[in-house]
């Protein structure tokens, strides 16, 4: 693990930092951009005043906080794999270069000594679970790394109460960011209440302190709506779902490739609706985050 010296800085001052998944860059955004708004991200948690620290794995290696040649390869490199923790010891052993997904970033984190992380969307339960046992490796790594997760959500291309039913077994820990209400990644309101609210960043990390002294293992999830007059509009986001899943099904679509599939789904057939929807709630959950890492060195 090659810890950037800015970031090895800040930990060592006792300085808040923030964690970054990779995954967004190499398949959630369109390659011509993505490097673009990685970078964006970066600065919306420079601008709360914590240290960002994206994560990847390079030529083989797991790289915390990346320089912009790293950060342009994961952008643009055609063969970026898509890693979660079970793939990490082939991707690091054949010297392959991969994007962290929630799960492996959220653990490599830990291990770094990163108390925060933000992401867009949460992965949980895909809809006919019951049936393919589809369900996100993000949900059993939440409930055995202790960090705070600030997300918009559950990415609503999937089941969501099911995934609320999943976190509340693993009892992984969730508060509502200013709202009582779960948000739904391009919506603000899911449909779904969340169990506890907190009001500030500085609530946050008084909770996380609190787990701390309790020896709690599992995440803390902060689940942060996509701001005001950002979200997408309810009938387009019902009828590019109901669209989606009919191709999936028809292409025979399943695994890990289900949720970049949908997203790019979402992408082509709202215009850039979605894709400026997924801009504005990662960069809305960095700042949150970055404020997060800040109140809890206080």
């Amino acid at each position: 693990m090659i810890i950037a010296d800015e970031v090895r800085s800040a930990l060592e001052d006792g300085r808040g930092v923030v964690a970054l998944e990779s995954t967004i860059i190499s398949h959630g955004l369109p390659t011509e951009s993505s490097a673009r708004i990685a970078r964006q991200i970066e600065d919306a948690v420079r601008e709360s005043g914590a240290v960002p620290a994206t994560i990847a794995v390079l030529d083989g290696h797991v790289r915390v906080g990346l320089d912009d040649a790293g950060l342009d390869r994961i952008a643009t490199d055609p063969v970026v794999v898509k890693s979660s923790i079970r793939d990490l010891g082939n991707v690091c052993a054949a010297g392959l270069t991969g994007a962290t997904t929630v799960a492996s970033t959220a653990y490599l984190a830990h291990r770094a000594g990163i108390r925060v992380f933000a992401t867009g969307g949460l992965g949980g339960v895909h809809r006919g679970a019951a049936q393919s046992f589809d369900e996100s490796a993000d949900l059993p790594a939440l409930a055995s790394v202790p960090i705070a997760l600030v997300c918009a959500g559950v990415k609503s291309i999937l089941d969501v109460g099911a995934t609320l039913e999943r976190l509340e077994t693993l009892s992984v820990e969730l508060v509502g960011y200013r709202t009582s209400r779960f948000p739904g990644f391009y919506i603000q309101d899911s449909g779904y209440a969340v169990p506890w609210v907190a009001r500030s960043a500085e609530e946050v990390a008084a909770v996380l302190r609190t787990r701390d002294g309790l020896g709690l293992t599992q995440s803390l999830v902060v689940a942060n709506p996509i701001p005001d007059g950002k979200e997408m509009p309810r009938d387009l986001h019902e009828a590019t779902l109901a669209s989606g899943l009919e191709a999936l099904a028809a292409q025979g679509v399943t695994g890990k490739d289900v949720t970049p599939f949908l997203l790019a789904w979402f992408h082509e057939h709202t215009h850039g609706v979605s894709l400026q929807a997924n801009i504005d709630l990662v960069l809305g959950n960095a700042r949150v985050a970055g404020e997060v890492a800040v109140a809890l060195t206080r």
